[in-house]
C-alpha cells in the first residue's frame, strides 16, 4: 500500500511474503526503510554482510545500504522518503538521527520485547487502515503513526545501548557524532574534526563512548570508511585509485596501507577474492 501526493512525498507499507518480496529491492533516493520480521526466521544480506533476524526483530536501513538478498517467511516493511518525513529536521520529535538511521557504520537491529509486541501491532493495524483513506488529514495521521513506531524503536535501542545511563545531552552528543561521521567520513578521518564540531575535546568524546560502546570514536570513523571502501570495491568498476580519492586519500599507497591494516589484504586482493567468491 502506497501513499503519495503532488509534493513527491511517498510512504509505503507492505505485509511481505516471498511472493511479493521484490518490492524490498526497489529503493529510491532518500528512502529510509525498516523491515520487521514476523516469521520465525529471516536472513537478509546487506552490503554482502549476513544478518539473521529472529521473530519480532526490526532492521533499519538507508538508501546507501544495498540489500543483496533476503530469505524469510513473513515480514512487515515501512519505507518513506525524505519529503514525507525528514528525520533530520524532525529529530527533536523522534530522536532517531544517528541511532536508527545514519549511525555511521552500525546497522541497527531492534528486538521488540514480548511486552511491547502489542504496541507495535496496534500501530501497524492503524497504519493499514489509515493508508487506505483519502482526506486532508491523512498525511498528518500517517506521519504520526510513523513517528510512533520510530519512537517505540528508539526507546528499545536506547535501553539496549545503555543510552539510558547517560544524560540527554550526552546521548545527543553521541548521536550527533554518528551523524557527522556519516556526513563527513570521506573528507575527515580524524577525531579532532568531529570533536571541534561538537565543541568538545577528543578525550571527552573517547571517555563518553567508553560508557556505552566498545568502539572508540576513531574506530567508528575507520569502520565507516571501510564500509564504503568494501561497497565500492564489491559493487562498482571504479579503480582502487578512484575509490581512494573518493574517500579523501590523495595517495593510493596510504589508502592501501590503511585498508590492509583493517582487512588483512590489499584492496586489489580483496577485489579478486570478492570476484571469486560471488562469481
Amino acid at each position: 500500500m502506497i501513499f503519495t501526493n503532488n509534493s513527491n512525498e511517498v510512504l509505503q507499507i507492505y505485509n511481505l511474503t516471498p511472493s511479493n518480496s521484490n518490492v524490498i529491492f526497489d529503493i529510491n533516493k532518500t528512502d529510509l526503510t525498516f523491515i520487521w520480521n514476523t516469521g520465525e526466521r529471516m536472513e537478509i544480506t546487506v552490503d554482502k554482510t549476513l544478518f539473521r533476524l529472529q521473530k519480532n526483530q526490526i532492521i533499519f536501513l538507508t538508501e546507501f545500504q544495498k540489500i543483496d538478498s533476503i530469505d524469510f517467511e513473513t515480514a512487515r516493511m515501512v519505507r518513506f522518503n525524505q519529503p514525507f518525513f525528514c528525520i533530520i529536521n524532525h529529530d527533536n520529535e523522534v530522536g532517531s538521527k544517528g541511532l536508527l538511521f545514519f549511525g555511521a557504520s552500525n546497522i541497527p537491529v531492534v528486538t521488540i520485547e514480548e511486552s511491547m509486541v502489542r504496541e507495535f501491532d496496534i500501530s501497524w493495524e492503524i497504519f493499514c487502515l489509515e493508508i487506505q483513506k483519502a482526506d486532508i488529514l491523512q498525511r498528518d495521521m500517517l506521519q504520526s503513526l510513523l513517528k510512533r513506531m520510530l519512537i517505540l524503536s528508539v526507546r528499545i535501542l536506547r535501553k539496549t545501548n545503555k543510552f539510558n545511563t547517560l544524560e540527554i545531552s550526552q546521548s545527543d552528543m553521541i548521536r550527533e557524532f554518528n551523524y557527522l561521521v556519516e556526513s563527513h567520513f570521506t573528507e575527515h578521518h580524524d577525531v579532532a574534526f568531529y570533536a571541534s564540531q561538537l565543541n568538545k575535546s577528543p578525550k571527552t568524546l573517547s571517555n563518553l563512548f567508553s560508557i556505552v560502546s566498545e568502539r572508540a570514536p576513531l574506530t567508528i570513523i575507520h569502520d565507516r570508511i571501510m564500509m564504503h571502501a568494501r561497497k565500492q570495491i564489491n559493487y562498482t568498476n571504479l579503480s582502487i585509485k578512484e575509490i581512494a580519492y573518493e574517500l579523501g586519500y590523495d595517495n593510493i599507497q596510504t589508502f592501501s596501507r590503511f585498508f590492509k591494516s583493517k582487512e588483512g589484504v590489499s584492496p586489489i586482493h580483496y577485489r579478486k577474492k570478492a570476484v571469486e567468491l560471488f562469481a
